[in-house]
């Protein structure tokens, strides 16, 4: 490859390994389906839109050092750990809360969208879950190890965190379209609660995981 640019495999490796963590459930994930099925299309998409950009922040800040000021800062791991554990027990709150409104009106319900979330709603929820997520800490650690920072450019970094972010904005316009269908509405109307229930267990495990981590 011409330069400034690293080779192709350089990037790759990286891709496929954000691919695998993008695409798993977790948080972001969740949302997402969460999101799609209950409020439709646009929200899911703004959910879309908040990781693709998270990721992409995540990729610059950790390139351009932020992993060494969390090393060389007290404290400030611990901060984000804490943050983030409050973020997903609040998370985790309102999904239970619709959770029960869904199990209270199943089979009432009428097949509209009706959880009130836009684009707007979606992107930020899913932004603030994206950029306090200690979890993307440790994997982007990982990519610093197989992506050679010291030999890249400023267009190596450029491309690498473009690819992270239209890559994870792919993903989750994929989980879009597929849980925004009639018929993914139409069983979020008979058992969507059980959706939003197991969302509020995984989001306060999450949470309980981390705890368990600091006490460690």
């Amino acid at each position: 490859m011409l330069p400034p640019f690293l080779p192709w495999h350089d990037f790759l490796t990286v891709w496929v390994f954000l691919a695998a963590n993008i695409a798993s459930p977790g948080p972001n994930v969740l949302n997402t389906i969460a999101l799609a099925i209950g409020s439709g299309r646009a929200a899911g998409f703004g959910s879309a839109a908040g990781v693709g950009l998270g990721i992409g922040l995540w990729c610059l800040s950790m390139t351009l050092g932020v992993a060494t000021v969390l090393t060389v800062i007290p404290g400030a791991t611990l901060a984000l750990t804490l943050t983030a554990v409050g973020l997903l027990l609040w998370f985790a709150w309102r999904y239970a809360k619709a959770a029960v409104a869904g199990f209270r009106d199943r089979g009432t319900a009428r097949p509209t969208r009706n959880d009130g979330a836009g684009f707007a709603t979606g992107f930020r929820r899913s932004l603030a879950v994206n950029a306090l997520n200690p979890k993307a800490l440790t994997s982007w650690l990982a990519v610093l190890a197989m992506f050679p920072t010291t030999r890249a450019t400023a267009a190596d970094i450029a491309l690498l965190c473009a690819g992270a972010c239209a890559l994870s904005f792919g993903l989750h316009a994929a989980y879009t379209m597929a849980f925004s269908t009639p018929a993914a509405l139409r069983a979020y109307l008979r058992a969507g609660w059980v959706l939003h229930a197991t969302a509020a267990v995984m989001f306060t495990g999450f949470a309980v995981r981390l705890l368990i981590g600091l006490i460690a």
